[in-house]
């Protein structure tokens, strides 16, 4: 690294202390990590939480629930979304530590996808549909509730 690419590099990180954000920095694999302590968006098969949503959000909606998952963090943000229609999920769905499922036609459909034994080791947490969650101030009420719930159950993958 070059002395002109180390200034910019310490120019960037002041500005952006000064703006209150934080970098993130990617991490990289390493051979000797401690397989018992990880991140929440860590578990054994590699997925932490699936969002299973009805086909055919509208936009508000969609954008309603991403800012939602983004307030609760990471694991959340960038958790997996699998879109059910006519009861039936549109693509595989993986097993995984938690599951916010929205509407219960989903939730009939995420069990008929899944296994019982993959159901009993899951933390599957019913919120409203989207467009009631988007009119409905008890709607909204409920899902910060199930979001909680959420990250409890990922909470605890992390101890």
């Amino acid at each position: 690294m070059n002395v002109s690419t180390r200034t910019s590099d310490d120019r960037r990180a002041r500005v952006l202390r000064a703006l209150g954000v934080t970098p993130w920095v990617r991490r990289e694999a390493q051979g000797d990590a401690s397989p018992e302590r990880g991140s929440m968006a860590d578990t054994a098969s590699g997925v932490a939480c699936v969002i299973v949503l009805p086909q055919g959000c509208s936009t508000r909606e969609l954008d309603l629930l991403g800012r939602a998952l983004n307030a609760c963090g990471a694991a959340l943000a960038r958790a997996g979304r699998v879109m059910v229609q006519a009861g039936k999920p549109l693509a595989d769905v993986p097993e995984a530590r938690a599951y916010l499922v929205f509407g219960e036609p989903q939730a009939h459909a995420l069990g008929r996808a899944l296994s019982a034994a993959a159901m009993h080791r899951a933390q599957i947490v019913l919120a409203d549909e989207p467009a009631l969650v988007l009119t409905s101030a008890a709607a909204k009420r409920r899902l910060w509730n199930a979001l909680r719930n959420v990250r409890r159950a990922l909470a605890t993958v992390e101890r």
